[in-house]
C-alpha cells in the first residue's frame, strides 16, 4: 500500500510511538474515511473491512454480504493531540446509527453502523458517547441506535480494502457520498 493520498502517511505503518488504532463503520467507506482523516490528531486512515469470516476479502466477496464483513475505517491518531470521544463525536454525528445495515440507498449487513475498539479508553468512550447520543436521538424523536460495539480482537482482523478504495474522495472528488450531519449532536461529556 502507498502512502496516504492527503495526510501523507504510511497506510499500514510504522507511525509515530503512541499512536493509536480505532475502528469504525458507518455505511460506505469512502465518505466516512474522508470524514476522519480531516479530524486534527489523525495519523492516517484507510479503508477496509472487518467483522466478518471470510479471510482477505475481496470487496467483490464483501458486496454479496456473504462474508459477514463491515466497510470500516481504520484511524490511527494521537491520542496526545485528540481523544476517542472526539474521534466518536464525529462518528455518531455524520451517519445514521439507528438503520440496521443500511446507510441511505446503501443496503446490506456490509453497510452496518459499527465500532471496533482496541483500548480500554475507546471502550469507556464508544459506551459513553453512544448513551449521549442516544438521549439526543430520544430528545428529537428519532429511533434507537442499532451500532455494533466490540473489541476489535473479536471482531477478526482489518483486511486493508483494494487500492483505489483508499482516500476514494481525494482522488475522486466528485464520486459518490451519503455522508454528513445528521441533525443531532454528541451533547458534552
Amino acid at each position: 500500500m502507498n502512502a496516504h493520498t492527503v495526510l501523507g502517511t504510511p497506510l499500514q505503518g510504522p507511525w509515530p510511538e503512541g499512536t493509536t488504532v480505532i475502528h469504525v463503520a458507518m455505511g460506505c467507506f469512502w465518505g466516512a474515511e474522508r470524514i476522519m482523516w480531516r479530524l486534527p490528531g489523525v495519523v492516517t486512515t484507510a479503508a477496509g473491512y472487518m467483522g466478518g469470516t471470510t479471510s482477505n476479502p475481496t470487496y467483490e466477496q464483501v458486496c454479496t454480504g456473504l462474508t459477514g464483513h463491515a466497510e470500516t475505517v481504520l484511524v490511527a491518531y494521537d491520542p496526545e493531540r485528540i481523544s476517542p470521544a472526539l474521534i466518536l463525536a464525529s462518528f455518531w454525528e455524520n451517519h445514521d446509527p439507528t438503520t440496521r445495515n443500511r446507510q441511505g440507498n446503501d443496503v446490506g449487513t456490509q453497510y452496518r453502523s459499527a465500532v471496533f475498539w482496541t483500548t480500554q479508553a475507546q471502550e469507556k468512550a464508544a459506551r459513553a458517547t453512544r448513551d449521549a447520543f442516544q438521549g439526543a436521538l430520544g430528545a428529537a424523536g428519532r429511533g434507537l441506535i442499532t451500532t455494533e460495539l466490540a473489541p476489535a480482537r473479536e471482531t477478526g482482523p482489518f483486511w486493508y480494502a483494494e487500492e483505489y478504495h483508499q482516500q476514494y474522495l481525494d482522488k475522486n472528488p466528485g464520486g459518490y457520498c451519503n455522508h454528513g450531519f445528521n441533525g443531532c449532536r454528541l451533547p458534552a461529556l
